[in-house]
C-alpha cells in the first residue's frame, strides 16, 4: 500500500472459501467485474441502478485488493466466491451485453468516502432476503425510478461524502512486499510506509514506541519499534520486517484503521505517497540518492566495470 490505487490488469479468484481447497482462475478485472455484476444484479434494471451496483462491486473489489486483504493472510488469491464474504462469482458463465458495455465504460472507477484515497468497503447485500448498513441492491431500483443519479444512490447508502475516482490508472496487480528484508540502516518508501504503519497500530498498542520522523530511514527507533511489535504479535522478535512481519503489520494495520469495514477511518494521500521520487537524474540529492550510491558500490565490489561513487547524497556526474 505504498502507493494510490490502480486498477489490475488480473485478478486471481478462489472457487470456495477462503479456507477450502479450491482451485483459483486468474482472469482480466474487468471481466470479473462483468461476471459479478451479472451474477448479482438483473439487466432489465434501470440503467442508474445498475451503474450504482457496478461501481459498488468495483470499489470493493478493488479494497480487496489495495488492502492485500487475502494475501497478507498468505493466501495466493485476491477475492473469493463465496457470498456473504465477498462476491458473487460463476466460472465460465454468459455476460448480459448491456452490463458488459457498462463494465467496459467504468471499470476503472471506483468509489471513495470523504479525504481518503483508498477504495471505499462498499459493503452491499441484496435488500429483500438479507438486509444490511450498505448498499441494498433492490432498493437501488426503487431510487433510479425516482430519477436519482448512480452518484446519489451512492450516497443514498453511503453518505454525502461519497464521490467516484474516475479512469484512475490501469496497471499490474501491486505486490506490496517485494522481497526486500527491511532492516538497520534501509532506506525508502518501504521504510516509510512500515514506520507509518507502525505509529498508528502503536495508538492501540501503546507498548511500541512512536517512530518519529517517519522519513524513510530505517533507525535505531524504528528498529525498537519493530522488535516492540514482533514481542506483542509473537513473531521473531529480530529486528527486521520480511516476509512474515511485513504481512503482519498490514493486517494489523487495516484492523485498527477498519479499512476492510464501512466505518473506515480512511488513508489520507500522505499515508500512502512516498518521500522518494520516482526518476532520479544529474543535481538530485538526498537520502534516495545516498541509497542508489550505495547499491552501485556494493554492486561495484563484485563487478568491476562499474566505478564506485563517492557516497555522498548527490547525484553527480
Amino acid at each position: 500500500m505504498a502507493v494510490l490505487p490502480v486498477i489490475p490488469e488480473y485478478i486471481t479468484v478462489h472457487l470456495g472459501a477462503p479456507d477450502s481447497n479450491a482451485p483459483n482462475v486468474t482472469l482480466p478485472f474487468a471481466d470479473y467485474i462483468k461476471n459479478v455484476a451479472s451474477s448479482e444484479i438483473f439487466p432489465t434494471w434501470p440503467e442508474n441502478a445498475l451503474r450504482a451496483n457496478i461501481y459498488a462491486q468495483i470499489s470493493f473489489t478493488l479494497n480487496r485488493i489495495f488492502t492485500d486483504y487475502y494475501r497478507s493472510r498468505g493466501n495466493n488469491f485476491d477475492i473469493t466466491n463465496s457470498i456473504g464474504i465477498d462476491q458473487s462469482f460463476v466460472n465460465g458463465r454468459d455476460i448480459f451485453e448491456n452490463i458488459s458495455n457498462i463494465v467496459d465504460e467504468i471499470f476503472n472507477d471506483y468509489v471513495v468516502k470523504g479525504d481518503s484515497v483508498e477504495p471505499y468497503f462498499t459493503a452491499y447485500c441484496d435488500g429483500r432476503e438479507i438486509r444490511c448498513d450498505g448498499l441494498e441492491q433492490w432498493q437501488t431500483v426503487t431510487l433510479a425510478q425516482r430519477g436519482l443519479t448512480p452518484l446519489e444512490i451512492l450516497q443514498y447508502f453511503y453518505g454525502d461524502d461519497i464521490s467516484i475516482v474516475t479512469n484512475a490508472p490501469i496497471g499490474s496487480r501491486l505486490i506490496t512486499w517485494d522481497g526486500r528484508t527491511l532492516g538497520y540502516g534501509s532506506l525508502g518508501n518501504s521504510v516509510q510506509q512500515i514506520q507509518i504503519r507502525l505509529n498508528r497500530i502503536s495508538k492501540n498498542y501503546p507498548a511500541i514506541p512512536k517512530i518519529y520522523p517517519a522519513n524513510g530511514v530505517f533507525d535505531t527507533s524504528t528498529e525498537e519499534a519493530v522488535r516492540a511489535y514482533q514481542r506483542v504479535f509473537n513473531l521473531v522478535e529480530d529486528g527486521l520486517v520480511g516476509k512474515e512481519t511485513w504481512y503482519s503489520i498490514q493486517r494489523t494495520y487495516s484492523a485498527v484503521k477498519r479499512l476492510n469495514d464501512l466505518a473506515s477511518e480512511g488513508l489520507a494521500r500522505e499515508e500512502v505517497s512516498g518521500i522518494f521520487s520516482i526518476t532520479l537524474s544529474e543535481g538530485d540529492t538526498g537520502a534516495e540518492v545516498y541509497e542508489l550510491q550505495y547499491l552501485l558500490s556494493l554492486i561495484g565490489e563484485y563487478n568491476n566495470e562499474i566505478q564506485a561513487p563517492s557516497i555522498d547524497g548527490i547525484f553527480g556526474a
